[in-house]
């Protein structure tokens, strides 16, 4: 599994309730998160991103409340992977039950700008900056992580898997 986009770059500390302020959570409207998505943190983010773009941010991305709507927001705006230093647990774990990749990559987050083309093999962890010409390695993910990502989500793995015993 490989993905190629954008960089979209943010610094450490990026809470949800930037990603996705509280003001739109009585929405389930996915397109509608998406609308919204880092508008408190930048203001034209969602008139940048496109299809497949990338986040690349510092420490502890995701932190703050639990809300399954951030992963969801981001995801909906087009974002096909985020990158970071580190996320918060429940960041990571709602990211990965609606099927939005996450890395960690201290090198890439450092050396990665705004404005970059990047690719991401989801299956060894290269991450590969094509502005500068530069890789880096990541933790691949396992591959019972890999079947939920490709599955775009825990559920859907699920019901793959259950219709694959019949």
């Amino acid at each position: 599994m490989k993905t190629k986009g954008f960089v979209h770059k943010y610094e450490d500390n990026v809470n949800t309730d930037v990603i996705i302020p509280a003001r739109y959570l009585n929405t389930p409207n996915h397109a509608e998160l998406a609308a919204h998505c880092m508008e408190d943190i930048d203001r034209d983010f969602i008139k940048r991103v496109k299809q497949d773009d990338i986040i690349v941010a510092g420490w502890n991305f995701g932190c703050g409340s639990s809300r399954e709507h951030a992963p969801i927001a981001i995801k909906a705006a087009g974002v096909s992977c985020v990158i970071a230093k580190s996320f918060a647990r429940i960041f990571y774990r709602n990211s990965i039950n609606i099927g939005l990749a996450i890395l960690e990559c201290e090198p890439a987050s450092d050396r990665i700008q705004n404005g970059d083309e990047v690719s991401v093999d989801f299956d060894t962890g290269v991450i590969t900056n094509l502005t500068r010409k530069e890789t880096y390695q990541a933790e691949p993910f396992p591959p019972f992580i890999r079947e939920i990502i490709e599955a775009n989500g825990l559920m859907n793995a699920i019901r793959k898997k259950q219709g694959a015993a019949k």
